[in-house]
């Protein structure tokens, strides 16, 4: 279609009301696109490690009790729908509060699959809250300055294990040696 054509398409439709059919057409088309986005751009980013997963997994393993924490409404939607859905509900739960803000100092295993960026300031708030029995996970990214005590799967599918007494230890090594 040229602009000629295109202009007089507009010209055509100005004015116009939609009606009924107008609208549903135009509302069905939107929903479509936005699910394209969403199948072609979002989702593959959500199937990785989803937060239902994770927290149902750390119940099913008998780490107790298994809390998930969300900021985004439809994914914490999401993630009690599939743990309801799943035959959890009541065994799990997920809060809507922000994980900086969380306290966590009477929690024994932490799963974190979070971006390389946060993982400085969220190993600084795990080292000043958690206690020493604790073991962090984390998904897909480790901490940069920790050392693992396990490692399992490679690449993308890959997890490092952390006990916090452990990393405490070599945080006091890494320091005792360096003038403050």
């Amino acid at each position: 279609m040229d602009a000629e054509a295109l202009d007089e398409l507009a010209g055509q439709l100005q004015g116009e009301a939609l009606g009924g059919r107008g609208l549903l057409q135009l509302a069905a088309t939107t929903g479509l696109a936005a699910y394209a986005v969403w199948a072609a751009v979002l989702m593959p980013g959500f199937r990785r490690v989803p937060l239902h997963l994770q927290v149902i997994e750390a119940y099913k393993q008998g780490l107790r009790p298994a809390v998930g924490y969300e900021l985004n409404p439809w994914l914490l939607w999401l993630a009690r729908y599939r743990a309801r859905r799943a035959g959890y509900q009541g065994k799990v739960s997920f809060l809507k509060q922000d994980l900086w803000k969380a306290n966590l100092s009477d929690c024994y295993n932490v799963i974190v699959f979070l971006a390389p960026s946060v993982k400085p300031p969220l190993a600084a708030k795990l080292l000043a809250e958690l206690p020493d029995e604790a073991r962090v996970v984390a998904g897909r990214f480790p901490f940069p300055s920790w050392t693992p005590s396990s490692t399992i799967g490679q690449g993308l599918e890959q997890a490092w294990a952390y006990d916090m007494k452990e990393v405490r230890r070599a945080a006091r090594r890494g320091t005792a040696g360096c003038a403050l």
